[in-house]
């Protein structure tokens, strides 16, 4: 377990590194992903389809595709032969840039003298504006997540059974491993969602895991309320309980602005790799019994 705990930190490690990536093959038409930095594509250089998750975009030379970018601010001086869609931050299309497709952005791009758009210009709306209802609408939002995670909860626990023993001790003697594992799934599985979509055989997996993640976090959030639950509540009171007093725990908390936010990402983080750990260790009880047997 902490061979396999050291190799998903690592790879968090290398997901989350900041350093720059340029184009630099000259008649290049692969796709070029950028996972967190600047994705730049310098003069003279082409790609194909550009994907930038989050950092910065500047295209001084040739996208040859369309130009994605999730969380980035775009600067394009060159040519995109194809869309830009920018979900969070800002497009600006320099002098003599050409884009051949659409430019969808959240907010309206900047375009200079010079620049040309052979598609629309549209804006995007990336959230629903839940703030416009004012305090009734917060609430409705915190009404239907609490149902939610606590359906998922009780569900979870009663398919689990005997195996919701196992998620609360991994997540009080494996405290390490929970959040490593934790962190490489709620980032590491939109990241390989977005990445399947770019690829015809992989598109359906992509839309599939895309519409799941909702489902996935809610079962850390509810697996981080049954662990703190059932330190708090011990056995043998019954599971229902303790799973009551952590979700109610977290639910309270989640009413705070800004301290809810933070501790409803890492009890969905930590609960969620608790569930990995977890279901390794139980696969691993269950290989070495057989070799134990007389």
């Amino acid at each position: 377990m902490r061979r396999s705990w050291v190799v998903g930190l690592s790879i968090i490690l290398v997901f989350g590194s900041a350093a720059p990536a340029w184009a630099q093959d000259s008649g290049s038409s692969e796709a070029f992903v950028v996972l967190t930095g600047r994705a730049d594509v310098p003069a003279g250089t082409q790609v194909g389809d550009l994907v930038v998750f989050h950092g910065s975009s500047t295209v001084d030379g040739t996208v040859n595709g369309s130009l994605t970018a999730f969380d980035a601010p775009v600067t394009i001086s060159g040519r995109v032969n194809g869309d830009v869609i920018v979900f969070n931050g800002s497009v600006t299309l320099r002098g003599g840039a050409t884009v051949t497709g659409d430019v969808i952005s959240q907010d309206d791009p900047v375009v200079e003298s010079g620049a040309t758009i052979s598609g629309d210009t549209r804006r995007i709306q990336t959230s629903f504006d839940w703030e416009g209802f004012g305090w009734v609408g917060r609430l409705v939002w915190w009404l239907a997540i609490s149902v939610s995670t606590f359906l998922v909860g009780v569900l979870l626990l009663w398919l689990a059974g005997r195996g919701s023993i196992r998620i609360a001790e991994a997540g009080s003697a494996a405290i390490g491993p929970s959040i490593g594992w934790g962190a490489l799934l709620f980032f590491g599985l939109p990241i390989l969602a977005i990445v399947a979509l770019l690829t015809i055989v992989g598109l359906p997996f992509g839309l599939v895991l895309l519409a799941a993640l909702g489902l996935i976090y809610a079962l850390g959030y509810a697996a981080a309320a049954w662990i703190l639950g059932r330190r708090l509540v011990r056995a043998p009171a019954a599971w229902i309980l303790a799973f009551l007093a952590g979700w109610g725990i977290l639910r309270l908390i989640a009413l705070v602005p800004i301290l809810g936010a933070l501790v409803g990402f890492a009890a969905t983080v930590f609960g969620l790799g608790a569930l990995a750990v977890a279901v390794w260790r139980s696969r691993a009880a269950r290989q070495a019994a057989p070799a134990g047997a007389p």
